[in-house]
């Protein structure tokens, strides 16, 4: 058997919590799960997810949402209601 290393490192508080608690309902522990993550890796030689960017964090979107809040914040924005969607199938 291979010789066990530690590896260190830092993450959100909150988020270590969930994913304690995901991996414990998946009868898991964080250990396991990260060397499952390690093991598929190193097989597949690749990422065993999609990784992207979510285009509503992009900077012209920011900036938009900001000038947005700015007019809003000086009274000069107009404020809609929120739309009620029914289901998913409408959602786009």
């Amino acid at each position: 058997m291979a010789q066990s290393v530690n590896i260190n490192f830092r993450m959100d508080a909150d988020l270590k919590r969930n994913m304690e608690q995901v991996c414990s309902d998946m009868g898991l522990t964080m250990t396991a799960a990260f060397t499952i993550f390690a093991k598929t890796v190193s097989r597949e030689k690749r990422i065993p997810f999609e990784v992207t960017a979510d285009p509503f964090y992009s900077e012209s979107n920011m900036m938009h949402l900001r000038r947005g809040i700015s007019a809003l914040n000086e009274g000069k924005g107009v404020a809609h209601e929120i739309i009620e969607v029914d289901d998913e199938e409408n959602m786009v």
